[in-house]
């Protein structure tokens, strides 16, 4: 995934968010809507997320040191991971709070009844512009799959948290402009309360998405069976191998990934010959998945193994 598209993604996710937050507050101000104040927290939380997105992606291009042999591409998955607190906490529970403390207390909107549809109608056109940047440079490394394996299966945090707070920005603002138009047609601020509310479960929600896929990234990944399957194709295309012995791959970062396999070498080769095939085999590797930037390939001499026996009365394999 390239980080200059999930950057520019960022950088119009920031400015939309920025803007809207000090429209919402000030709507709130005038007009003591709880779907308004949750809005206003939401869009605070946002521009927040996509500040930690930046600084994770500035952090993560730091050299490699000693103590981190491995560089820091780790650390974008850090930051997106902490994203998926802050909207959990600031902006879902302080929602559900919100929306409590309303239907606890509720009253309609008797003041500057036209300011809230105003601002959110307004909203509504600036999140679908970032959405559109969101979901265009998504586009351009998504290929053919799907939505849902693109969010599951991306190796780069910034577009896919980038597309759910998008998405969900987009939905809460039908959810406040649906709480504040049924206040205002009704004047029971009952309905604020469930719009309020309704933000809060889509954010928690979210956010628990954001969790569980970024934890998976920070346990660390393999590679993609595409690019797993391509590997091994790349290491067999030619006389230097005889067989893998066994593999495995590891995501170091979302550009950056680790290639550790034991190989099986002709007993007759002298040393030299085995290392200048160690090289050609990286270099197809790397030609065949360009992320593979770390190759560790330990040459063996592979000794095929009888297949157990089944033990009686157990039927043969």
């Amino acid at each position: 995934m390239s980080a200059q598209g999930g950057t520019k993604a960022i950088i119009a996710a920031l400015l939309a968010n920025v803007g809207i937050a000090v429209t919402k507050f000030v709507a709130y101000l005038l007009t003591s809507s709880s779907s308004m104040l949750a809005e206003s927290v939401h869009s605070v939380a946002d521009s927040g997320n996509q500040a930690l997105l930046l600084l994770g992606g500035k952090r993560a291009r730091r050299a490699a040191t000693p103590q981190h042999p491995f560089g820091y591409g780790r650390e974008r998955y850090v930051y997106a991971f902490i994203v998926s607190i802050v909207l959990f906490s600031l902006g879902g529970l302080f929602a559900l709070y919100e929306a409590w403390h309303k239907w606890s207390d509720p009253h309609g909107i008797t003041s500057w009844q036209w300011v809230p549809v105003t601002v959110l109608l307004a909203a509504i056109v600036m999140e679908s512009f970032s959405l559109r940047t969101a979901i265009r440079e998504s586009n351009l490394v998504r290929g053919r799959e799907s939505w849902t394996r693109f969010i599951r299966r991306s190796k780069a945090p910034e577009l896919p948290v980038v597309l759910l707070e998008d998405f969900g920005a987009l939905v809460g603002l039908v959810f406040a402009l649906f709480g504040v138009g049924m206040t205002l047609a009704t004047g029971d601020g009952r309905w604020d309360a469930a719009g309020t509310a309704m933000i809060g479960l889509l954010l928690v929600a979210i956010a628990i998405v954001l969790a569980v896929e970024t934890k998976s990234l920070l346990l660390g990944e393999g590679a993609e069976p595409a690019d797993v399957a391509a590997i091994e194709r790349a290491v067999a295309d030619g006389p230097e191998v005889e067989r893998i012995i066994h593999m495995k791959t590891l995501y170091l970062g979302p550009e950056e990934l680790m290639v550790a396999a034991k190989i099986a070498v002709s007993q007759c080769e002298s040393a030299e010959e085995v290392a200048r095939g160690i090289d050609a085999v990286e270099a197809r590797i790397r030609a065949a998945v360009p992320v593979a930037r770390v190759i560790y390939l330990e040459p063996d001499i592979y000794h095929a193994r009888a297949e157990p026996s089944a033990a009686p009365g157990q039927p043969g394999g």
